[in-house]
């Protein structure tokens, strides 16, 4: 484990997230994706929405209290109607109180309780995943910014071996095919430096994408803390905290209280209603006949009672319903197999990719040793006439492609170890330090605000966008400050641009070909 992470730590050669000024750090990018990237934001507005699930089941058991009014003008009377009425007003105010609804809203209330606490992991799995992505783009611009550096290295490298094989060519100590062979090998190595530029310009949009800054001179990433000694240990962990799994578990209970819900169907409701009903004739009802007395214009009538309703026959809808949340909570079980199935080889193909590119480093990190040795040596034995100018560039080639696997390695490492645990749950803001930098957003904040608001005239402020554009960032390109990029990687550019054969008379120019 100890020797894991020291080869962990090799990818940035540092052991803290500070830095220094005009400079970007890991911390730093996760603090602006944690604050600003839109994915997250959305997620988070999605979970205040199913927040409010909770209050709206909640509803449902609470008293409702209603008022309708009319107003209705009677346009042709009855021949017999003599005291009816040519218009009225009419007033009712309605109470109704839930006394019993068969269990309907107690399980409703759970199931959404159940939803909130998924949707709470779910959101936890979202930030999990941007932080992912956010270190991925990271390292993933380092690496691209090291290729470009050892790109441009390798076409110097080669250029001054064209100019030197050339004047050997001129003065006869080489031939022809000895130039081409130089001409042929700096072409391609200008075509891959372009090809790496294009790969740099892409991974720092990625970037800037989910950052919404570009990358400026991004610092050497921090050792990668808490990283599993097995892959059983790794499965344990995750176990017990991948918000996935959580969420899926969640799910299967809410689906459970579904079926209550759809079985209160069922059942017998009781309720109690009333209310004051007021009625104004306008004037316009005629004398009680007989009497000779105008009739009343209007009346007031209070009433109160209890209703009770027993379903006896629906059409089968209840229990198609209840069938129908049956089957929807037995597929939700089996959700969670398939997640605990998924997360158990997510976590042990994360770990053997995380120990497999430790192991890359160090063959990788032995194989740039030796090409090196190997690249001097054929340079020294050039200039006795041992070795053709053909070695020379095989010997340059295969320093390269040991230089660019080492890198390669060093940023698979650091985001197979990250995705690992993130896989494990331990990947979020809170396992990051990033509460030292700001308050973490907490969604139980707003779920203990609304859950008790029965007021029906409260609502949020207009929605508004929180997170920035990037349309105004410019397009990046494809430089490279000099050194800084393999710096990072702790991987050497190895120059022999001053060891390039010199075009003297005296070398002996042994066996070249024709």
């Amino acid at each position: 484990m100890r020797h894991a992470l020291r080869l962990v730590t090799a990818l940035a050669g540092a052991t803290l997230i500070a830095s220094p000024a005009m400079a970007d750090t890991l911390k730093e990018a996760l603090r602006q994706a944690y604050y600003d990237n839109p994915t997250l934001e959305a997620a988070r507005a999605q979970q205040r929405a199913t927040d409010e699930s909770v209050p709206i089941q909640r509803a449902a058991g609470l008293p409702s209290l209603n008022t309708t009014g009319a107003y209705t003008e009677f346009v042709q009377q009855g021949g017999n109607t003599f005291t009816a009425p040519g218009r009225q007003v009419t007033s009712n105010l309605s109470l109704g109180v839930p006394i019993y609804q068969g269990g309907a809203v107690k399980n409703g209330i759970r199931a959404a309780e159940n939803r909130v606490e998924a949707g709470r992991a779910d959101l936890r799995g979202t930030e999990s995943s941007i932080f992912t992505q956010v270190v991925s783009a990271y390292m993933t611009v380092i690496l691209q910014e090291a290729l470009v550096a050892l790109s441009e290295n390798n076409v110097e490298v080669l250029r001054i071996n064209l100019e030197a094989t050339s004047d050997r060519f001129q003065i006869g100590n080489l031939t022809r095919t000895d130039v081409a062979q130089s001409e042929s090998r700096l072409a391609l190595a200008r075509g891959d430096l372009r090809t790496a530029r294009a790969n740099l310009i892409s991974a720092r949009e990625d970037y800037i994408a989910l950052v919404g800054e570009a990358p400026t001179n991004l610092e050497p990433p921090p050792p990668l803390p808490n990283l599993p000694d097995s892959p059983d240990q790794a499965v344990e962990i995750a176990l017990e905290n991948n918000p996935d799994l959580i969420a899926a578990r969640e799910r299967a209970q809410a689906a459970g209280f579904d079926i209550e819900v759809a079985g209160a169907g069922r059942l017998p409701t009781l309720e109690v209603v009333g209310g004051p009903g007021y009625t104004n004739y306008l004037g316009s009802l005629g004398s009680v006949p007989g009497a000779g007395t105008v009739a009343d214009q209007d009346s007031l009538a209070i009433q109160a009672g209890v209703r009770f309703t027993v379903p006896f026959f629906q059409g089968g809808r209840v229990a198609a319903q209840q069938r129908q949340a049956t089957a929807q909570a037995e597929a939700a079980l089996e959700q969670v197999i398939a997640t605990e199935r998924s997360i158990i080889a997510q976590v042990r193909a994360a770990y053997s990719s995380w120990r497999a590119a430790n192991a890359i480093i160090s063959s990788s990190q032995a194989a740039v040793d030796a090409a090196a040795l190997s690249l001097e040596g054929v340079r020294a034995e050039n200039t006795v006439g041992n070795r053709t100018v053909l070695d020379i560039l095989d010997a340059q080639q295969e320093l390269l492609r040991a230089q660019v696997q080492l890198v390669t390695a060093r940023r698979n490492a650091y985001v197979a170890g990250f995705s690992l645990l993130a896989a494990m749950g331990k990947a979020e803001a809170r396992d990051l330090g990033l509460a030292d930098e700001g308050v973490l957003y907490d969604p139980i904040e707003n779920y203990d605000r609304v859950r008790d608001i029965i007021w029906d005239w409260q609502r949020d402020p207009d929605p508004v966008v929180s997170s920035t554009r990037t349309v105004d960032i410019p397009a990046p390109d494809g430089e490279v400050e000099d050194g800084e990029p393999l710096e990072e990687f702790d991987t050497e550019i190895i120059d022999y641009s001053d060891t390039a054969p010199p075009p003297l008379d005296s070398q002996p120019r042994g066996d070249q070909g024709d």
